[in-house]
């Protein structure tokens, strides 16, 4: 009794080690329910070491433990599928190398659990024999496309036409997978996902496969692609920086958002939807799972351009739509298929399809097989009789001028693309290092070296023509002052002695009229750079005209100030040649200042 108790309670142990583990994964943080989907199975079947087992090896192991024999409905107990499963990963121990040999029983162990878990929630201790081929094909390793063909022969008629009922029945059995790891709510079975994976009413392979592996797939199933291209980018390097958590490097998922320029995120800030800046999570986000360099970009494009690469490839190959005739195998010992050969075509046989070789033995295709074969080989006889005889006869098999001719296309191809590239560098380089003037190559070009010259030179010209116009400036000034104050004490004399006369009224207009062209045609004309010291040894009204005001023109100062000394002058000569009525002692005085004034004129 208690070793009894002692085994229940180990049994139940490791039946809950594999969801302890899982748990402590913490993959409830992601927020999209198709990644957390994707990365919990992802994660039961690397635990349970399925992802070392193909599809291929899967096959073999259903045919060598006589499950094609047996009804998809038949039930088989714990122990017999402990058989089974023991059977696969012995036969996986000796497919791999003895330095990565895996434990073989706990391995077992946790498969087994999690099946019964899966499967046998009533705890009958049986399991239908398509649950276990529905649960192992889609958990183990291998290709999509593979799958999806193995899947489509076990629900298929012999026409080659899908079954309803029997895509329904595989529905109910694969989604009980999401629903073991908690995500039922998410990818639960309904009575409509049949339909809304096929509304049509005939389904042949192509088009089961144009279904289950389009972008996106049927809702219900799109967490099975997904775990495939997890498999994918594990370790997938990106040498771009997050742009949420900083993180140098990327391993795995890239998100480019299409709205924010430049704005990128790592698998594990998108899962958990974190967004910084003016980036949100209500943005589109395209998915890479590789990272190209800007020269492989500029590569691929040039190859597509130049039709090297195919713009749009198909997501599987096309395969016949008629139903082969299946193969007597009870007596054949099925090679192991390589693993890069898993595109090889399959035969559906009634119970499981068996890996064979490009050409399937259907007579239909013998017979055409047979036409080809003789129609070039009456070619080949042909060329053979235009052609020299240089090339003896035994060389007719082998003429491969057509695959040597599109080598060569390839590798000139290759060549130009890469003449392409190093010119693509070579110009980059040169318009750098251009954009980019140091000294050293200014000292090297002769014409610029002219032109600075030339500047500075330049340069002095002004400077010295600027100290001599200010020179001027000042001489013209003083000039001006000594003229004023010589009009002023004229204008004082004559006040003086004409006592209020009426003849003297004139001058003395002409005299208070003189100073104010000056003033309002040369206020403001010292311009706001020029120095202080312009002005030294100038006063009185001259230096209030020149030294306020709002800048002007020196040159047409000067010239309305000239213009002002002539009219003034005019109208002094004037006005004393006008007063003959006046005395002789003051006319005489009055000639004498003026021929002063005129010496004084003249002197300056």
């Amino acid at each position: 009794m208690i070793e009894e108790g002692s085994k229940r309670g180990k049994a139940m142990v490791e039946k809950r080690q594999l969801f302890m583990e899982m748990r402590a994964q913490n993959f409830d943080v992601i927020r999209l329910s198709t990644y957390r989907t994707a990365c919990k199975l992802r994660f039961v079947q690397k635990r349970c070491n399925l992802h070392l087992v193909d599809v291929w090896n899967m096959i073999e192991a259903f045919r060598d433990n006589g499950l094609n024999t047996l009804d998809h409905n038949a039930e088989i107990n714990v122990s017999r599928l402990e058989t089974i499963l023991s059977s696969i990963y012995y036969q996986l121990n000796k497919r791999l190398p003895t330095t990565h040999q895996i434990n073989v029983e706990q391995s077992i162990g946790l498969l087994l659990n999690f099946m019964v878990a899966t499967y046998d929630s009533e705890s009958h201790g049986k399991l239908t024999v398509f649950s276990m081929k529905a649960m192992l094909s889609t958990m183990c390793g291998g290709k999509i496309v593979d799958k999806l063909r193995y899947i489509f022969s076990q629900i298929s008629d012999s026409s080659g036409v899908m079954m309803f009922a029997k895509f329904d029945q595989f529905l109910r059995e694969v989604l009980k997978l999401p629903t073991a790891v908690f995500e039922g709510p998410s990818f639960g079975y309904t009575e409509h996902s049949v339909r809304t994976c096929f509304p049509q009413q005939k389904i042949m392979l192509n088009t089961f496969l144009d279904v289950l592996m389009a972008d996106p797939p049927p809702q219900c199933l799109v967490w099975l692609p997904l775990m495939h291209r997890l498999a994918n980018v594990e370790n997938v390097f990106h040498p771009v920086e997050c742009s949420y958590c900083r993180s140098e490097s990327m391993m795995g998922f890239r998100y480019r958002c299409q709205q924010c320029h430049g704005y990128q995120l790592c698998q594990s800030c998108f899962w958990r939807g974190h967004a910084n800046g003016p980036h949100s999570n209500q943005h589109q986000m395209k998915e890479h799972s590789s990272w190209k360099s800007p020269a492989k970009k500029l590569s691929h494009a040039i190859s597509k351009s130049l039709g090297c690469v195919p713009i749009g490839e198909p997501p599987h190959p096309v395969f016949p739509e008629q139903a082969e005739r299946p193969q007597e195998l009870t007596h054949t010992v099925q090679p192991k298929p390589a693993a890069n050969n898993m595109n090889d075509t399959m035969l559906m046989s009634s119970g499981t399809p068996t890996p064979t070789k490009s050409v399937l033995e259907s007579p239909s295709r013998l017979d055409e097989e047979h036409r080809l074969i003789a129609r070039y080989a009456a070619r080949l006889a042909a060329e053979a009789g235009n052609s020299t005889q240089q090339c003896p006869p035994t060389d007719l098999g082998f003429n491969f001028d057509a695959n040597k001719q599109q080598r060569q296309l390839i590798a000139e191809l290759e060549n130009k693309n890469r003449e392409i590239l190093q010119e693509i560098q070579r110009l980059r380089l040169e318009h750098e290092q251009a954009s980019q003037p140091t000294p050293e190559k200014a000292q090297q070009n002769p014409t610029l070296l002219t032109e600075l010259r030339l500047l500075r030179h330049r340069k002095d010209e002004l400077e010295r023509r600027m100290s001599a116009l200010q020179e001027s400036r000042r001489e013209l000034m003083v000039q001006l002052e000594g003229l004023m104050r010589l009009l002023k004490d004229e204008e004082q004399k004559q006040a003086s002695q004409s006592g209020g006369s009426p003849h003297s009224s004139p001058s003395h207009g002409a005299g208070c009229s003189m100073p104010m062209p000056i003033r309002s045609t040369s206020a403001g004309s010292t311009p706001t750079h020029t120095p202080q010291d312009c002005l030294a040894g100038v006063g009185g009204d001259v230096l209030e005209a020149f030294a306020q005001g709002v800048p002007r023109n020196l040159r047409n100062d000067l010239l309305v100030a000239a213009d002002s000394i002539t009219n003034t002058m005019s109208s002094l000569v004037k006005e004393l040649h006008s007063v003959d009525d006046v005395g002789v002692e003051e006319e005489t005085n009055m000639r004498n200042g003026g021929d002063r004034g005129t010496l004084r004129v003249q002197k300056h």
